[in-house]
């Protein structure tokens, strides 16, 4: 007996220490808060470039420029605080890319992924949140994190008139007002 209370002393110390170290984010919308929680144990660079930014500023203000109902919306570039020329929009970033960090998670379903482009360590700054479940994008990007509460908000943005180019029509509704991670 004594060796099964101590396996399971070890199991809940394993898990308090999961927990305490968990990391969560908010990313703020008109439709309310979407929580984040981030894979530092399978993403961890991703997870630190996603915090630097978010501590920064540089999501605030950001426009989930492309929304893909049924797929997903996407966000993080920098040139959507420039209403103007949305023909840059979703080429920008932070100005330094984060090498791929492909994992075990799939693209489920509320699932943060980064965006790249054909370049597989070209993603910076720009991530979307699976609407659908989208395995074949499974070793192909980074998941670094999930919505655990916030899927209404979610779904809200991706219901979203949008133009041919999925860019959606009002603006404001696709906008992250403040992006924030409690570590």
């Amino acid at each position: 007996m004594f060796g099964n209370q101590d396996t399971l002393g070890y199991k809940l110390k394993y898990v308090c220490l999961y927990i305490g170290n968990m990391i969560a984010g908010t990313i703020t919308t008109e439709f309310g808060d979407i929580i984040v929680e981030l894979h530092l144990d399978t993403a961890p660079k991703t997870v630190e470039n996603f915090m630097k930014l978010a501590k920064s500023g540089f999501y605030d203000g950001l426009i989930f420029h492309r929304i893909v109902p049924g797929f997903v919306i996407q966000g993080g570039d920098p040139y959507t605080k420039d209403t103007s020329n949305k023909g840059k929009w979703g080429t920008g970033g932070p100005g330094w890319n984060v090498k791929a960090e492909f994992n075990k998670n799939t693209h489920s379903r509320g699932v943060l992924s980064m965006a790249r482009s054909q370049d597989p360590n070209s993603a910076g700054s720009q991530f979307f949140i699976v609407l659908k479940d989208s395995k074949f994008l499974d070793g192909k990007y980074t998941v670094f994190g999930k919505v655990t509460s916030g899927m209404d908000a979610v779904d809200k943005i991706a219901a979203l008139r949008t133009d041919s180019s999925d860019v959606p029509v009002n603006i404001q509704q696709a906008k992250m007002i403040k992006v924030a991670i409690s570590d």
